[in-house]
């Protein structure tokens, strides 16, 4: 089964370009989306999971037996999709095994034996089966958002989409909650929308950087860096010159030395600028930065 996305736009009331021509293919696995806040990944998310209408484009989910049509088919997408929104509310008196049952009688789940076997099958995925009977509101925000993959997987989805989903965690609950993914990635289309670099590197083999609405480079994590090697260089730098350096070279970050005045700084370029400059290891945040820059400078540019 794959997800097929075909110059998917959104156009908001009030003149913003939310999506402009997006256009993707999502196999099985884990599809990082990433973008920086206002990038149009939750547009894209809310729409793929049948939340609002696009203005034009086509969305597919294909399958061996059958092809749906996501954006006129939407019950019948619906019983496919687990869907974990950036901010989602929970009865905070109910316990999670409580409201877990409510979530999967809901979803069409009638007969209390198979209801009790699937809760509690979740609830042990999730990890949140010793801390089942304690009420919601005392969850932290790891096990609230373990708890929101848990009501997600309901009904066995064949794509999940998760938005923002490690935002605020701490590192133990953000680790917690990334073996969850993985796991659950194995089987079906996890899509995967963060503004977090770590959170795709670390999980997906496919992703995305989309950036005012628009993809601006598609790709496996892996080769993606993988081709930005030889062209990241880095240089220290005083404080002072970092003005001076920006206008002259294509920086792509900095970072200051606590209390030392200096500055590292990390370029973008397919040759060496200079001799004062050394090669740098390239990760998935410097190609993520150099793709944001580089679609700001397109913005500003006059037609």
């Amino acid at each position: 089964m794959k997800l097929l996305i075909h110059n998917l736009s959104k156009t908001y009331a009030d003149g913003t370009q939310a999506l402009n021509e997006v256009s993707l293919e999502i196999a099985p696995g884990m599809f990082g989306l990433l973008g920086p806040n206002g990038a149009g990944k939750s547009s894209l998310m809310r729409t793929l999971a049948t939340l609002q209408e696009a203005d034009r484009g086509e969305v597919y989910l294909e399958g061996e037996s059958e092809r749906l049509d996501v954006l006129q088919e939407k019950m019948r997408v619906r019983q496919l999709l687990g869907y974990l929104p950036q901010e989602f509310g929970v009865y905070p008196r109910m316990s999670a095994e409580e409201m877990l049952d409510h979530f999967a009688a809901l979803k069409g789940i009638h007969q209390p034996k198979q209801r009790r076997e699937i809760v509690k099958a979740l609830l042990e995925q999730t990890n949140l089966y010793p801390v089942r009977k304690r009420k919601l509101g005392g969850y932290s925000g790891g096990m609230k958002q373990r708890f929101g993959i848990a009501q997600a997987l309901l009904g066995n989805p064949k794509i999940l989409i998760v938005d923002e989903p490690t935002a605020g965690l701490d590192p133990a609950e953000r680790n917690r909650f990334h073996n969850l993914l993985s796991e659950v990635g194995q089987n079906i289309i996890v899509i995967l929308s963060t503004h977090i670099v770590e959170d795709v590197s670390n999980l997906c083999n496919q992703m995305a950087i989309i950036h005012k609405g628009e993809v601006r480079l598609t790709g496996h994590p892996a080769q993606i860096i993988a081709d930005a090697q030889g062209k990241v260089w880095k240089k220290n730098i005083d404080k002072a010159e970092l003005p001076s350096h920006q206008k002259r070279y294509n920086v792509i970050s900095s970072r200051l030395f606590a209390g030392s005045g200096q500055v590292i700084i990390k370029v973008y370029a397919e040759l060496r600028p200079d001799a004062t400059f050394e090669p740098a290891e390239a990760d998935l945040e410097d190609v993520y930065f150099n793709v944001i820059k580089e679609a700001e400078k397109a913005v500003l540019l006059p037609d």
